[in-house]
């Protein structure tokens, strides 16, 4: 239980309260997360929760300061202060959005300011606009539209600004998606953006592989991996964006080189991409940030975290296992 966000003691006694007692027979022990301060002041009421309960408090981890761990469920908008000249990136968020985990590197970037835009939010003046992946590309693009999107992203281009698209954002910056197999909702086909010069069909088979290849904007080494079940072609994929290790080409970029869509997640994760797309967007004396190395580095931080304040060798015993 996260004590940061207050009432973990209600939390912790009402969700036991509320499952049935061959549940709560399962539920070994409690861990509260996110503590700060004295253990000593906490101390009472743990001794309480336990008594109450018949559980065990197995550890009270402290809140991490400046602490990245992907989120699952919600979008992480935190970011730690930027400068005044940063590059400008905003971001839809979708009713569908989906792999929102994308843009970490960014939201942790120190020369990005990103902003995730909700609706009935004004879409703010930016270098960058992204669109995300979508678990129902259609029904997306539709609220795109109805939420002013559309004549937002034409006033964007004319003003000069950069556009991405990636994976269903890929999709919505061509001329058509067609769903006639209802895979993401009613069959049918919808117009897109009308920004790239491809059409889009979903197909039953997902597309899934992790990919490594080279970033056009650059030649730089790129990975990610794909996810989708569109299917796209069209003149405008003769400009591609990524020329890929296994001999295809994915995305494309407009001829004025304003407009790029990929179907690649994860491409801000490597620090050279991620660079040559911040140039591209058009941040001059990027800095190089290791994301990889961020997460990894907070990644540990945790294990210790955990090895230190929770009492493992319990933890292991309620799980039936030897040290």
């Amino acid at each position: 239980a996260d004590i940061d966000k207050g009432g973990v003691f209600a939390h912790l006694v009402g969700t036991l309260a509320l499952l049935s007692e061959s549940e709560q027979a399962r539920v070994q022990g409690f861990v509260i997360n996110r503590f700060r301060g004295d253990i000593a002041l906490l101390q009472p009421g743990l001794d309480w929760l336990e008594q109450r309960t018949g559980k065990p408090v197995l550890g009270v981890l402290p809140y991490l300061m400046d602490f990245h761990l992907e989120a699952e469920d919600a979008i992480d908008v935190r970011q730690s202060g930027k400068a005044g000249d940063a590059l400008k990136v905003v971001v839809p968020v979708l009713p569908r959005i989906s792999n929102h985990t994308d843009f970490d590197p960014l939201r942790l970037h120190p020369q990005v300011d990103l902003q995730f835009v909700g609706p009935g939010q004004p879409v703010p003046p930016a270098d960058l606009i992204i669109l995300p992946g979508s678990k129902s590309v259609r029904a997306d693009l539709t609220w795109l539209r109805a939420n002013g999107w559309e004549a937002a992203i034409q006033k964007h281009l004319r003003y000069g600004g950069k556009l991405l698209g990636i994976c269903g954002g890929l999709q919505m910056l061509g001329t058509r998606i067609a769903d006639p197999l209802g895979l993401e909702g009613p069959a049918g086909e919808s117009e897109a953006l009308g920004l790239l010069d491809i059409d889009t069909v979903l197909e039953a088979d997902k597309q899934l592989r992790n990919v490594t290849g080279r970033l056009l904007p650059g030649g730089v080494p790129v990975s990610g991996y794909e996810i989708h079940a569109g299917v796209s072609c069209g003149p405008a994929l003769e400009q591609p964006a990524v020329q890929l290790d296994d001999g295809r080409f994915d995305g494309a970029i407009s001829p004025d080189g304003q407009v790029l869509g990929t179907y690649l997640h994860g491409l801000f994760e490597g620090p050279e991409a991620c660079a040559a797309l911040l140039r591209w967007a058009g941040l001059d004396a990027v800095e190089t940030v290791d994301y990889h190395a961020l997460r990894e580095r907070d990644i540990e931080r945790l294990a210790d975290l955990v090895e230190a304040h929770l009492d493992t060798a319990r933890l292991r015993a309620l799980c039936g296992l030897e040290d």
